[in-house]
């Protein structure tokens, strides 16, 4: 859009042709329409940052052609002008959505303030809605970065579920991108445009926490000096994420209970319902259904929260995505810290690669991001990464015992088998899938380890 692009509508040809003489030495390029048709055929044509109609035309009228500007071309800004001019037209006017009206005879000094005004107004619209551009893209499922078949299905899942209101439980261990996913679910449904809050409810104490989720009154405790809107009242219309949602009392999770079904609400200290439209996204780093039989976490809760869950995989179980997550960052972070690094050597790699990763991601961006700071060569080195990726490294290499090839690999093998039998519920046909061999040879491979029969310790066989 021509930011100095200004269509100007009147009938009165003196009007609209002062009217365009006026802004064309203000520095701005104008257009001038003298009916209903031809300012459509003009805005259908160009883009204009700003519009003054007059209110009554020929063909037409001007509150009409406002209606129509502001459904079809919303960055374009509206003065309304008239001869006749009345407090209630104004009125109708600006709540018709024009950002200014002006009564003829129009005096040069109030024309150039409303124009200034409206052309600021438009650098903002334009400005949020690059921000919304560029949050769509920041939180978009294609910057979660995988080519692992357990994402992709993550990623079904997202986009069969983001435009609608049903609960989200996410699980998995801490660093394996649930916030991030959540904030992807917002932004691919309707409510894009509204809050996203994100509470963490293993970060507060016990007696504040319920306070930040749902306010307080006046007076509620020692120290509430004045009424607090709560998260959950800040999100309406949106999205509230709850994170490390096993950590809430059992006192909360009976209030969360009673959101989740009908979205009411005290707040602290207060006999006032408050009433929300809120999406409600969790997620949990501990298996809330152990949590569950230990008495921990309240069973209605649990299955009133696990509507659809998504199981994010640890980065361990996603060997092949260390490497493209470790240049995705590394190019990320040399671009924010103005560091010209082309990418890892040989060495490098094949440790990041052969490394357990417990803290998931977040380790790997955070060490990547140290890297990518610290060295002084144009590729990371071996040398480059911190000390516990050498030393877990030359630990595997010393652990070594005299063996045959076979059973060195046994350990492994049973190891690898054990962690895909979980992932997938120790269903030995989505085990076998996903080991990419018959269900046969899985069966007898459980056998050979033992992992049968500690199937059937767990009551799975």
């Amino acid at each position: 859009m021509q930011e100095t692009n200004v269509l100007v509508i009147d009938d009165d040809k003196i009007i609209l042709d002062s009217l365009c003489e006026f802004l064309s030495l203000e520095g701005f390029t104008t257009e001038g329409a003298a009916t209903f048709k031809e300012a459509l055929d003009k805005l259908e044509e160009s883009e204009y940052c700003l519009a003054i109609t007059d209110v009554n035309l020929p063909d037409g009228d001007g509150l009409e052609l406002l209606g129509i500007i502001r459904r079809d071309y919303p960055k374009t800004v509206v003065i309304m002008i008239t001869g006749y001019g009345t407090i209630e037209s104004a009125v109708q006017a600006i709540k018709s959505g024009a950002y200014d009206y002006l009564t003829k005879p129009i005096v040069d000094d109030e024309l150039r303030l409303a124009v200034e005004r409206a052309i600021t107004q438009q650098s903002l619209i334009s400005e949020n809605e690059s921000l919304r551009l560029q949050l769509g893209r920041k939180y978009s499922l294609e910057k979660i970065i995988s080519h692992h078949y357990k994402m992709a299905k993550i990623f079904e899942l997202v986009e069969a579920v983001a435009d609608s209101k049903v609960t989200v439980l996410m699980a998995g261990p801490s660093g394996t991108g649930k916030s991030m996913l959540a904030k992807a679910i917002h932004h691919r449904s309707g409510r894009r445009n509204q809050p996203f809050v994100e509470v963490s409810c293993g970060a507060l104490p016990e007696t504040l926490l319920e306070s930040e989720l749902f306010g307080h009154a006046k007076g509620a405790f020692t120290g509430a000096v004045t009424n607090k809107e709560g998260k959950f009242l800040a999100a309406d219309g949106g999205t509230i994420f709850l994170d490390e949602v096993s950590n809430a009392s059992p006192g909360l999770q009976a209030k969360l209970l009673r959101v989740l079904e009908d979205r009411n609400f005290e707040a602290v200290g207060s006999n006032k319902t408050i009433t929300v439209d809120t999406r409600i996204v969790l997620a949990s780093n501990r298996n809330l259904e152990d949590e569950v039989k230990r008495g921990r976490f309240r069973e209605d809760l649990y299955y009133r929260i696990n509507v659809v869950k998504i199981e994010l995989p640890p980065l361990c179980e996603r060997v092949g995505d260390v490497k493209l997550l470790a240049e995705h960052f590394l190019q990320l972070y040399s671009a924010r810290h103005n560091r010209d690094k082309l990418g890892f050597s040989d060495e490098a790699m094949e440790l990041l690669e052969r490394y357990s990763w417990p803290g998931n991601v977040r380790e790997l961006e955070n060490i990547v991001e140290r890297a990518a700071l610290l060295s002084k060569g144009k590729f990371i080195g071996a040398d480059d990464l911190p000390d516990m990726i050498k030393e877990a490294q030359n630990q595997r290499q010393a652990e070594y015992k005299a063996m045959s090839l076979k059973e060195a690999l046994g350990g492994p093998e049973k190891e690898i088998i054990r962690q895909a039998l979980k992932a997938n519920h120790w269903s030995r046909q989505e085990t076998a899938k996903a080991l990419q061999i018959n269900r046969t040879t899985l069966f007898k491979k459980m056998k050979h380890y033992g992992l049968y029969d500690e199937a059937g310790r767990l009551g799975l066989t």
